[in-house]
C-alpha cells in the first residue's frame, strides 16, 4: 500500500508540475542571465513551490473542516479542475498561456522572477495544490503515508531543479515535436487521474 500510494502521488505530481514541459518557459524567464544567476533561480523557485505543497499536504485537511468542505466535493472540484489543465496540456493551450506569463514577467521586470512567475504559479499552481491536498486527503491521518507524500513532493521539485538545471540540453534534446508530444501524452494520463478523482468523490457521496 505505502509503494502503491507513493508512485500514485509521484506520478500525479510530476504530471501536474510538468518539469520537462516548463523548461522552454524557464529559459524565456531566464534569458539573458548569466548561468550562475540561472542556477541560482532554479534552485530558489524548486525550494519555493515544494514548502508551498508541503504545506499544503500538511495543512489541506484542517483547511477544508475549517470551511465545511467534504472531501468528496474537493475532490470532485479538484478532479474537474485537473481535466481542465489536462486539456489544456493536450491542446496546447498551457504552452501558450504560459509563454505570455513568461514574457509578462520580463515585460515587467519582476525582480524575484524565481517566486514569480516560476514558483507560483507555473510549479505550485492550482493544480498541483489541489492535487497535493487531494493526495493528503489518501492519507487518513496516517504519518507514514504522510511522510511518504512530503518525500514525493521533495522528489518533485528535485526533478524541478534537475529539468531547469539542464533546461537548455533537455529542450534540444526534444525538439518543438518531442515537447508538444510529451506534453500531450501527459495531458492524457492527467485527464484519466482528473476523471479517477471525480468517480471516487461521487462514489463517496452516494456510499455516504
Amino acid at each position: 500500500m505505502l509503494f502503491d500510494y507513493a508512485v500514485s502521488a509521484f506520478l500525479t505530481l510530476f504530471v501536474v508540475v510538468d518539469p520537462v514541459g516548463l523548461t522552454p518557459t524557464f529559459l524565456a524567464i531566464t534569458d539573458g542571465l548569466p548561468r550562475t544567476a540561472r542556477r541560482s533561480v532554479a534552485v530558489r523557485a524548486s525550494i519555493i513551490a515544494g514548502a508551498i505543497l508541503a504545506g499544503s499536504a500538511l495543512i489541506g485537511d484542517w483547511l477544508l473542516e475549517t470551511l465545511q468542505i467534504s472531501l468528496a466535493a474537493f475532490r470532485i472540484a479538484g478532479g474537474l479542475l485537473l481535466f481542465s489543465i489536462a486539456s489544456e496540456m493536450v491542446f496546447g493551450v498551457r504552452i501558450r498561456r504560459e509563454g505570455e506569463a513568461a514574457e509578462q514577467a520580463i515585460e515587467e521586470h519582476v525582480r524575484n522572477i524565481a517566486a514569480f512567475p516560476l514558483a507560483i504559479p507555473l510549479l505550485a499552481g492550482p493544480g498541483a495544490i489541489t492535487a497535493t491536498v487531494l493526495l493528503a486527503g489518501h492519507t487518513r491521518d496516517n504519518w507514514l503515508l504522510i511522510a511518504t507524500l512530503i518525500a514525493v513532493i521533495v522528489l518533485v521539485a528535485f526533478c524541478c531543479l534537475i529539468a531547469f538545471i539542464f533546461a537548455g540540453r533537455i529542450s534540444g534534446l526534444l525538439g518543438m515535436t518531442g515537447n508538444i508530444v510529451l506534453s500531450r501524452l501527459l495531458g492524457v494520463l492527467l485527464a484519466a487521474l482528473a476523471v479517477q478523482y471525480v468517480v471516487d468523490g461521487v462514489r463517496s457521496i452516494l456510499s455516504g
